[in-house]
């Protein structure tokens, strides 16, 4: 039934509604959905996707793969891989994703560059996104995103990210634009095991969103996690297991009204 419904809503809904992409504003990976969707300053190789001015900040190279599953529905699931490659003069990060199903569905194919310049770490990014939607074709479009970190002491940090930020349309041949998101965030980090996060998500046609979530690392390889954010309103628990090299990350969000959502990410880090 709730897969009829969403058919439904895409059949009826004008452009405007198809342009909103959730591929576009979504969090990517397990450990910043268990944190209520928080995404400014979490450096590991997700960062590509949520922040490209924090990759600088990661300290090995490493590669990322996740999978989301929302509302048990298959035409709402994401899949996602992220790399990223350190050096002496910064980094450089790679990401693809695919969310939707055969009646809509979004891709993204991208490469960044982020380098860290005393207090202040700053990326940029280019992204190619394609849009499907039965009935009405594809649409490739160029998307540009820039994004930073500044250092205000060890233990405060501001960072902001602007997706799209050139305005890209679904097509060339189309009038209507992608979404642009401005996101700002504000994080405490008030020991090495404790991470408190606090951002504000707006994009320029929809209302704004507030995330906040908490991180604390019981020990050196095991991490618990929680969160909330509004508009829509959700809750999210998660877990990380950190043995040896490797991330293990799965995160639940439960949204009253319609379900819970399920996300896992795998990680492999390495000194270059």
């Amino acid at each position: 039934m709730r897969t009829l419904l969403f058919i439904l809503f895409f059949l009826g809904g004008t452009f405007q509604s198809l342009s909103q992409s959730a591929l576009l504003s979504q969090t990517h990976g397990a450990r910043s959905h268990g944190m209520g969707s928080v995404r400014l300053f979490l450096p590991d190789s997700w960062s590509y996707f949520n922040n490209i001015g924090t990759l600088a900040r990661v300290d090995e190279s490493g590669v990322a793969v996740g999978y989301d599953s929302r509302f048990g529905l298959k035409d709402l699931q994401t899949v996602s891989l992220a790399s990223h490659w350190k050096n002496s003069w910064g980094s450089v990060g790679m990401g693809i994703s695919r969310f939707g199903g055969n009646l809509f569905n979004q891709q993204s194919f991208g490469l960044g560059f982020s380098n860290q310049l005393g207090i202040v770490s700053f990326g940029a990014k280019l992204d190619w996104f394609l849009t499907q939607i039965e009935g009405f074709g594809t649409g490739n479009s160029l998307l540009f995103t820039i994004g930073g970190v500044a250092e205000l002491s060890p233990e405060v940090f501001l960072s902001a990210n602007f997706s799209n930020l050139n305005r890209a349309k679904i097509s060339r041949e189309s009038v209507e634009r992608l979404p642009t998101i401005v996101q700002i965030g504000f994080s405490y980090i008030p020991i090495n095991n404790l991470q408190l996060h606090l951002e504000l998500e707006k994009g320029l046609e929809t209302s704004a969103s507030v995330r906040a979530g908490i991180e604390y690392r019981l020990q050196e390889w095991v991490s618990l996690r929680t969160g909330i954010k509004t508009n829509p309103g959700d809750l999210f628990f998660g877990i990380g297991l950190h043995p040896k090299q490797f991330d293990i990350d799965y995160a639940f969000g439960q949204n009253t009204a319609l379900g819970s959502t399920h996300h896992l990410s795998l990680g492999f880090r390495w000194q270059e």
